[in-house]
This record gives structure tokens, sequence and C-alpha cells, in this order.
């Protein structure tokens, strides 16, 4: 506790008064230009990215049990038009500190949601709670720290939930699923609990995570252990949004340590991607990274510490007894998912986030599953953000998705 306290005291100081040796943050695109983190101009996903590339686009709000207020996206027919109705539905979940443009970052002939509407599917995208285009609340505004008082088990417990039902209802029958990073673990701690599954066709999971204890990326790593979401939660920060001030003096303050470069801050963060161009990378960066909770944050660097997959920890036993019924968080089993789901995973061996080790865990716990029910892809030369944003995901992982749905 004491040595936990001594760097909250030291960051508080760099983040009040700088550091005259730190080099200004950057992010590196392959031709070796700094791109700037600077938000779009235009706003609403259909009017600014769906509609100009000639798609039929519908904008669409569900409000959670708890009240958030979240935005989807809904491509009902391809670029060529065809019948509305009976399409079967696919629902898109972004991973951390991303939002629903993650499945529209290539162009039309490669966007994972693009094809899928031309390949005969209803696609929605989903945005989660504390995006851009999902900070609406019945009550509160993102200026109050109550806005900002969730960790993935919301995510889990409310907003998938809340798509999946009004997918459902809105489509008339049951949809596939699609999950990048944390879209997966949102997903397989649902399906460890048997929820959400009796709507579902089949759910393909790119990245997955689910255990993390064994994750290599120095930056995420080293704030992990060095406990720096906890002290921005100290110190007051409840949202936290990676262009922000403070935010943005935090990263100085972890790439001037021994053992993380971030030159490129993307393969510091990711793993060393195979196949983005400069060209992705910049239309990545006029959209994202996207805000989350701080919270939220402590909560996976619980579990890359302890590398288990348990509901947020309060630290207290009372406090952990008056959420939970018991002195520790629940655990989400995953040998509870239900063994006829059919499941796509696919993951890389150049992934720093979602670690071939730890998926091996993920994999050893649905074992026993039937044969035909599991597909599983590794990739030797993706890293995480390949999954999302590589020149050649289409006929590497795309292609192969598509034909598991529609075996399904």
């Amino acid at each position: 506790m004491a040595n936990r306290l001594a760097f909250v005291i030291t960051l508080f100081c760099g983040l009040a008064v700088g550091s005259s040796r730190t080099k200004l943050f950057s992010v590196q695109s392959q031709n070796g230009m700094a791109t700037a983190l600077a938000p779009s101009a235009r706003d609403g996903i259909c009017a600014s990215i769906i509609e100009p590339n000639d798609y039929i686009c519908e904008e669409h709000t569900v409000t959670t049990e708890d009240g958030y207020i979240l935005s989807l996206q809904r491509i009902p027919v391809g670029r060529s038009g065809g019948t509305r109705g009976k399409r079967p539905p696919v629902l898109l979940q972004h991973g951390l500190l991303m939002d629903g443009i993650t499945w529209l970052l290539l162009p039309p002939d490669q966007s994972l949601a693009f094809l899928l509407a031309d390949n005969g599917f209803d696609v929605w995208i989903a945005n989660t709670r504390g995006t851009r285009y999902s900070r609406g609340h019945v009550s509160l505004s993102p200026d109050d720290p109550a806005y900002w008082d969730w960790t993935w088990d919301e995510l889990v417990a409310y907003d998938l939930p809340a798509t999946f039902q009004y997918v459902h209802d809105q489509a008339g029958q049951n949809l596939h699923y699609v999950g990048h990073s944390l879209g997966t673990l949102m997903a397989l701690a649902a399906f460890s609990k048997s929820q959400l599954v009796s709507s579902l066709r089949s759910a393909a999971l790119l990245c997955p995570i689910a255990y993390v204890g064994q994750m290599s990326s120095p930056l995420a790593r080293n704030a992990a252990n060095n406990f720096l979401a906890e002290a921005l939660h100290w110190l007051g920060l409840n949202e936290f949004d990676p262009r922000g001030e403070g935010v943005v003096k935090l990263l100085k303050i972890i790439c001037n340590k021994p053992g993380v470069d971030c030159t490129d801050l993307l393969t510091s963060f990711t793993g060393q991607n195979c196949c983005l161009n400069s060209s992705i990378v910049d239309v990545f960066l006029s959209h994202e990274p996207q805000s989350t909770a701080t919270k939220n944050m402590i909560h996976i660097s619980q579990m890359i510490r302890g590398g288990t997959i348990e509901m947020y920890d309060y630290d207290d036993e009372e406090k952990n007894r008056e959420h939970y019924g018991e002195t520790s968080p629940p655990a989400y089993n995953m040998t509870s998912i239900p063994n006829d789901l059919p499941l796509f995973l696919s993951y890389g061996g150049a992934d720093a986030l979602s670690d071939m080790n730890d998926v091996q865990l993920l994999l050893d716990s649905l074992e026993d599953r039937e044969g035909d029910k599991v597909v599983k892809q590794y990739r030797a030369d993706y890293a995480h953000a390949d999954y999302v944003m590589s020149a050649n995901a289409k006929q590497d992982v795309y292609d192969p998705l598509i034909a598991f749905f529609r075996l399904q």
C-alpha cells in the first residue's frame, strides 16, 4: 500500500507540472510521420461513413436497464440492394477504447460490416456506453462522476443484453455475433452464465480475450503492474479519455520507463501488426481511440495482475460483500459456456494483448465441446489491430468467418 501511495504522489506531481525531459507523445504511422489525435469533424456514423459509400444506413438507439442510451447503426441490405427482412442479422461489437467505426475502417470491399451486408446479412453495429455516439443517459451527464461508475461487468449485464434484445426484436429472428477484443470478453462472460444464447445462432470471436495474465504488451502490463489506472481514479479522473491531457501525460510517464519503447505506440500496445499501411493508420487515428471508464481500466488491470476472470474487485471485503454477497468477487466460468453453441475463434501469434498462451487457456476450457461446434483459426503473423485494419483481413479472416456463418 505504501509503494502504491508513493507512486500516486509521484504521478500527481508528474501530471501537475510535467517534465521537460519527456518527449512529446505521438503515434508513428508506417511512413514515419506523426499523426495527430484529432476527432472527426463530421458527426453520425451513418452520415459520415456508411452512406457516402452508397449503402443504406439507419441510426437506432436503445436504452439499457441502468439508463445508458446507446447508438446502433443498421445496414439492412448490401450496396446492390436486395430484400429486407429475411436476412440473418449480425451484431458487431467493438473492443476497448474503440467504437463501431472499428468495422468500417477499411475500404468497402475490405471492411467486415460492408462485406457482411454485401453477402446477404442484416448488419447491426454496436457502440458501448461512453464512446462518442453513446454518451446519452436518462438522468446523468458525462460530466457526472456517477456516469463513469462502471466496468465491463456492466457491459455484460446491461449493454449487451439491451442491444441483443433490440436487434432480435427488430429482425424477428436469432442473430450471429462478432466481437473483437473486449467485445469477445463481454460475450464469453455472458455465455458463461447461459445469457443471450437462446437468441444466438453463432459467435465469431476475433482476438479472444478471457484470460489476460500472460499479456505481453509492455504498455498494458507496465500500466497494470504500477496501478496507473488506480492512480488516475484516485486523482479524480473518472473518464479514461486517451485523447485527454491527463492520459496523454500518463502515457509520457509510461513511455519513459525502461523497457517500454513508444516510438510506434500502436505496436507497443498491440504487438507488431503484419499488414497495416500508413493510410489505414491515419484513418484509424481520425476516429479512434475512444473513452472508457477509468474504473473499467482498473478492472482489466486486476485481470492482468491476477490472471483471473472475475468481477470487479473493490479491494475491500465489506464492499465486495455489499455488491456480491461474498468477500471476493465471483468468477466467470468459461467451462460453463453451453457445449452446443457454435463458435469461430481467430487469434494471432504476434498479438500482445490477446496473447496466444492466454488464448490456449480459453481453448482448453472449451475442449470438451462437440468437434463441429468450434472452428479455431491461428494466424501466426497477425497482431491485435490486424483483425480490423489489415489489408489482408478479408481473405485471411473475414471470408472464412462468413463461410462459418453460412453453415449455422
